[in-house]
C-alpha cells in the first residue's frame, strides 16, 4: 500500500514548521508526482494531511526564510514554484525515522541538520553538512573528522577577530617559534592544540571547555589517522554534543 502524506508527516507533528513545510515538498517531489509546488499547494497539502495548526502556518514566510534549503522559479505568472535543494533533502531526511539506527545518531543527525541552516560561513557549513552525510551513512570516523574541521575553523575565525597582534601575542606566549598569523589561511602552520591554547588565553573558552575540546581533538586524531580505531555511537554522540555546545 502506498504511504499517504498524512502518514509521512505523522512523525513530524512536533517538528519545527520549517521541517513540516519542507517535508511536503520532499514527499510530493521525491516520487515524481511533481517537480515543484507553490506555497498555496503546500498549504493545501498541510490541510489535507491534517497537520495540527496548519491554518496558522505562514508558508510563504517559512519558505522565504529557508535559505539554501530551497530554490524557486516563476511559473510564468505571479506564483513562485518551490523545490528542495540537496541540502533541503538532507534536512528533511534528518527528521524521518531511520530504521535500525540508534537514538543517539538520529538525534545527532537532527542537531546537525538544524545547525547547518544557522551557519553563515559556507566553508564551515560545508564541513557540518559533510559530517551530517557521514552520520547518515554510519561513517562515524569521517563524521568526527569533518565536524572537527568545521569547529576548529570557527575557533580560528573567533581568534583572528580579536586582532592579529593580540592573537599572535597569545600564540607566542606558548609557542615562540610559531608563524605569525595575519589571515585565516595562516593557521595551516599552527597546530590545533596551539589554537585551543590561544583561544583560552584570549578568553574565548574557559578551562573546562579547553580541556573538553582537547579531549575531542584527541578523538579526532585517532579517527583521522590510519589505525584500527573506530568510535562507538555513544562516543561520537558525546563528541557532537561537546563541539556543538562549546563552539556553536
Amino acid at each position: 500500500m502506498t504511504q499517504t502524506l498524512a502518514e509521512f508527516l505523522a512523525p513530524l507533528k512536533k517538528a519545527p514548521r520549517r521541517a513540516q513545510v519542507l517535508a511536503v515538498l520532499y514527499f510530493e517531489t521525491h516520487d515524481g508526482q511533481a517537480d515543484s509546488l507553490t506555497s498555496a499547494e503546500i498549504r493545501l497539502a498541510l490541510k489535507r494531511a491534517r497537520v495540527p495548526g496548519h491554518a496558522a502556518v505562514n508558508v510563504p514566510d517559512v519558505l522565504g526564510k529557508a535559505g539554501h534549503l530551497v530554490d524557486s522559479t516563476r511559473d510564468g505568472g505571479r506564483h513562485l514554484q518551490w523545490r528542495l535543494t540537496d541540502s533541503g533533502n538532507r534536512y528533511v531526511s534528518a527528521y524521518l525515522p531511520v530504521e535500525g539506527d540508534e537514538l543517539e545518531v538520529v538525534n545527532d543527525i537532527s542537531t546537525l541538520a538544524s545547525l547547518a541552516t544557522q551557519i553563515s560561513d559556507p566553508i564551515v557549513r560545508g564541513y557540518v553538512e559533510e559530517a551530517l552525510l557521514c552520520l547518515q551513512a554510519g561513517a562515524l570516523r569521517a563524521a568526527v573528522v569533518f565536524m572537527w574541521s568545521g569547529a576548529i575553523r570557527t575557533i580560528q575565525e573567533s581568534c583572528l577577530a580579536q586582532g592579529a597582534g593580540t592573537l599572535n601575542a597569545a600564540i607566542a606566549k606558548h609557542d615562540p617559534k610559531a608563524k605569525s598569523i595575519a589571515k585565516i589561511e595562516d593557521f595551516a602552520a599552527i597546530k590545533d592544540v596551539t589554537t585551543l591554547i590561544a583561544a583560552r588565553e584570549l578568553g574565548l573558552i574557559d578551562k573546562g571547555e579547553w580541556q573538553t575540546l582537547g579531549e575531542n581533538l584527541s578523538l579526532r586524531n585517532r579517527c583521522g589517522h590510519p589505525t584500527k580505531y573506530t568510535p562507538g555511537v555513544k562516543k561520537t554522540s558525546g563528541f557532537v554534543e561537546d563541539v556543538v555546545g562549546i563552539v556553536y
